[in-house]
């Protein structure tokens, strides 16, 4: 089950903390502290992977993010992710093997 904390009414979500490990943790609230975004959305996937390259037992090697931010109005689908994958630069050479992005602006016509 998928937890959320909304702060108002006004605001989508942000997934609890809750359900990821210590480095989701760490990718989650750098993402938050950099968007601001509406929506956010991490998940650990890892478990998918199992005996693929890069995976490791305890997990936290493959990710998925689905974000809504307003930075990302008026940005191409390439620009919003060279923003992600420039935030997390560090993390992606070291503990994160792979991360696959779904990235939005609240005025964009379809998520």
């Amino acid at each position: 089950m998928t937890h959320q904390n909304t702060q108002d009414s006004s605001q989508d979500s942000i997934e609890s903390l809750e359900s990821l490990g210590p480095a989701g943790q760490a990718l989650q609230q750098k993402l938050a502290a950099a968007f601001s975004p509406d929506h956010l959305r991490l998940r650990d996937e890892s478990h998918k992977h199992e005996g693929h390259a890069g995976h490791r037992p305890e997990g936290e090697s493959h990710f998925h993010l689905e974000m809504t931010s307003k930075v990302f109005s008026g940005q191409s689908r390439v620009a919003r992710q060279r923003m992600v994958y420039a935030l997390l630069a560090n993390e992606l050479k070291q503990q994160v093997h792979a991360l696959s992005l779904s990235l939005a602006a609240p005025d964009d016509k379809s998520k």
